[in-house]
């Protein structure tokens, strides 16, 4: 499945888009090359689940909690990890086994770690402004 936004306007309705899509998917692995909006994505998102706090980037924290009506919502950012283990230090399984909401960037860096039933997004730049939003 897939979905075409071609102005940053339209993210509020790929957000919903892709939440009716994933059901009761709640780990979210995005793949996308650098600045093709993964993070600008993921806060529409979080902005449809209602998140009450400012979405931001976990590049140096790796991971972001914020707080919505429906619970936590956790947001990862693996790009700067070395190996799989600083994962397992952080405590990934908590998160991802929680039941709650969590997007992950890069999760090409902790492959022997996604749960099974993870959603991917794959999110590829078509032009400046057009990007194609696929779901796996």
């Amino acid at each position: 499945m897939e979905y075409t936004v071609d102005h940053i306007d339209q993210l509020p309705q790929a957000a919903k888009w892709l939440l009716q899509q994933a059901g009761t998917k709640r780990v979210f692995l995005f793949q996308a090359p650098m600045a093709a909006g993964k993070t600008t994505f993921i806060k529409s998102i979080c902005n449809h689940l209602g998140v009450e706090s400012t979405t931001s980037s976990p590049t140096f924290s790796i991971v972001n909690e914020y707080h919505s009506a429906i619970g936590p919502v956790y947001h990862f950012d693996f790009y700067r990890l070395e190996d799989e283990q600083e994962a397992f230090d952080l405590g990934y399984e908590e998160y991802f086994y929680s039941g709650h909401y969590c997007f992950v960037e890069w999760p090409e860096k902790i492959p022997n770690l996604i749960p099974e039933d993870a959603l991917l997004v794959r999110i590829d730049v078509l032009d400046e402004k057009t990007r194609r939003i696929q779901i796996f």
